[in-house]
């Protein structure tokens, strides 16, 4: 277990050995980042982080409210077709299945299930211990 963290942090792709069974286990990066969405560099919280994770599912058509994350917010796309906009630049990236996302900090935006499908996503919160990361425009 600790060989695949490592593998994983590294970001090395490869095969690694299971034992004695000759079975490998592969590795396959899904992204590399050290920047948002939005070319901000990635900061995390200074003291008692606490990592969140959750499931989303965005019904077809839906759109979420105007909102911003005010910590490390990280969303890989399971299924669908998501449109993420900055609302204070007017620029739009469209995510689909196998995309990772990694979200817009301090930064009002808001998205749209472009699709037929609901739109699935594995969210990944890096917060302050205790606090919200969504913050919806009033």
């Amino acid at each position: 277990m600790i060989a695949l963290a490592a593998m994983s942090l590294s970001g090395a792709a490869g095969a690694l050995d299971s034992g004695n069974t000759g079975a490998k286990v592969v590795v396959k990066p899904l992204a590399s980042a050290t920047t948002t969405a939005s070319g901000q560099p990635i900061v995390l919280p200074q003291k008692n982080v606490q990592v969140l994770v959750s499931t989303y599912e965005i019904p077809s058509g839906a759109t979420l409210p105007v909102h911003k994350h005010p910590s490390a917010r990280y969303a890989y796309v399971q299924g669908g077709t998501l449109q993420v906009t900055n609302v204070e630049t007017g620029q739009s990236k469209t995510y689909q299945a196998g995309d990772f996302i990694v979200e817009m900090i301090d930064t009002w935006h808001r998205a749209v299930n472009l699709g037929a499908d609901p739109v699935k996503l594995l969210v990944i919160d890096q917060v302050e211990e205790g606090t919200a990361n969504t913050l919806l425009r009033k």
